[in-house]
């Protein structure tokens, strides 16, 4: 089961070309978000307008390497390790949900493309990376929506409260989740793999259409912010920004201590 590819048994019912438009489909819809998202929240603007305030107001102009620097550091800091939560479990659940969705993610499109039938098969190394990742994004997703997500209480709300900036985790639990169930039924030859296939796109289309309305679209902005806010430490001014992730000294003009739930 863990080394067979799911998608290559979708051939003998779909047309290969039919999955691998589906998922090209998903992709245009992600860019197609993204651009709606920036355009309507003004979130490009707005960083380029902060970014060129701070260049002009800095006591320190800052050369190309030392932006290489500070480029790097964010890319290492800010996006690999996600330094930006000071909540260590949190970070955790984070990290192992980033981590296994590109995984998940890449290796359906290897499968999909690369070893669309039996007549193809695919090293059995990409099936066993694919249930991986997707078991690291069950276990960080839903670590933190039943045992971290709670902490809100902290805030007088309730843990049962669902809002619109939930819709990205439990539309991509609810992908992955559907997504290895259809995978076991199909391995063992269950009659019900149909209707948890059908399921698993439905739910995969929501987490890829719905990107203008839930936090999809803030993993593409967060590295341009977590630089313009390391660049504008550099140059001696103050983001209106949370501190760099590696200095929680300094948070906003306010100089608190950030706080992660």
């Amino acid at each position: 089961m863990f080394t067979s590819n799911p998608f290559a048994g979708l051939s003998a019912t779909i047309p290969p070309l039919v999955m691998q438009t589906y998922v090209v489909v998903m992709i245009v819809l992600v860019a197609a978000g993204t651009l709606f998202d920036v355009v309507h929240k003004g979130s490009a603007k707005y960083f380029f307008k902060n970014w060129r305030e701070s260049k002009s107001k800095g006591a320190t102009q800052i050369g190309g390497g030392e932006m290489v620097s500070l480029a790097i550091k964010t890319g290492l800091v800010d996006v690999l390790a996600s330094g930006e939560f000071c909540n260590a479990r949190r970070r955790v659940a984070h990290l192992l949900t980033m981590y296994g969705f590109v995984l998940y993610i890449v290796t359906t499109a290897l499968m999909v493309f690369g070893f669309p039938t039996p007549a193809t098969p695919a090293p059995g190394i990409l099936p066993q990376l694919w249930w991986l990742g997707g078991l690291m994004v069950c276990l960080g997703g839903y670590w933190f929506w039943f045992f971290i997500r709670v902490d809100v209480v902290a805030e007088g709300n309730s843990p049962f409260r669902v809002m619109r900036a939930d819709l990205f985790i439990l539309s991509l639990l609810g992908s992955v989740t559907l997504g290895l169930i259809w995978a076991f039924l199909q391995a063992r030859g269950s009659a019900g793999a149909n209707v948890l296939f059908g399921l698993y796109i439905i739910a995969t289309a929501v987490l890829f259409g719905s990107v203008p309305w839930s936090k999809f679209a803030h993993m593409f902005f967060k590295p341009a912010a977590a630089l313009e806010k390391r660049a504008s430490y550099a140059n001696g001014t103050r983001s209106n920004l949370p501190g760099p992730a590696d200095r929680p000294e300094t948070f906003g003009s306010a100089r608190e201590q950030p706080r992660h739930y």
